[in-house]
């Protein structure tokens, strides 16, 4: 079906007129589709990841070698999503600069820009990251399904929910309080929204 602007128009969840290139910290969730839970299960409170709980574990760690505007900071993978903050910094900059902009309680980090590179935006990185993480589950997937009939292959279906839902993160009591939740959501998993058997 070709395009068509009055059917196919998706709202964005974004904050209108804001710059997701802006150094800062960001509240990043990103589900898996219909909250099935692909990356393993939760343990006596514990995040138990399976293989493909690994990928999408290992693929966040590897982010900073693709993005220089880019640190890890707090995040937890979970049965079927994932809470980050995502700390972008001007290129050149670093985490302790984005900290001390957090403690000053501006909104924004504001660094001398550097000509090494466009700073990526939070999009780029979370598609990067998503796109990262079905490729690599999709080629298990279908390690798992070798030698069976084609009857009897499965399809894997979409990992991801489209989009992802963020929080810009404006002061330090926020980052802190964000922090805990994510750091204690494998043991509240069953009061989370997204909780699934």
């Amino acid at each position: 079906m070709k395009y068509n602007p009055k059917i196919h128009n998706r709202r964005s969840i974004r904050l209108q007129g804001y710059d997701y290139s802006h150094a800062g910290a960001y509240f990043i969730t990103c589900c898996c589709h219909d909250r099935k839970c692909w990356f393993g299960k939760i343990e006596n409170d514990d995040m138990i990841l399976n293989e493909y709980g690994m990928v999408a574990y290992n693929e966040w760690i590897k982010l900073t070698e693709r993005f220089s505007n880019f640190e890890l900071d707090v995040f937890q993978i979970m049965p079927n999503h994932i809470h980050v903050i995502l700390v972008l910094n001007d290129v050149g900059a670093s985490l302790a600069d984005a900290q001390m902009d957090l403690q000053a309680n501006r909104a924004t980090a504001r660094v001398a820009p550097t000509t090494e590179t466009k700073s990526k935006t939070v999009g780029d990185i979370i598609g990067a990251y998503k796109s990262l993480v079905a490729t690599k589950c999709l080629e298990i997937f279908k390690l798992k399904c070798a030698g069976a009939s084609p009857a009897q292959i499965p399809m894997m279906g979409k990992l991801w929910q489209r989009n992802f839902y963020d929080h810009i993160i404006r002061n330090e009591k926020s980052y802190q309080t964000i922090s805990n939740y994510i750091i204690n959501n494998p043991a509240n998993w069953k009061d989370d929204k997204f909780y699934q058997e």
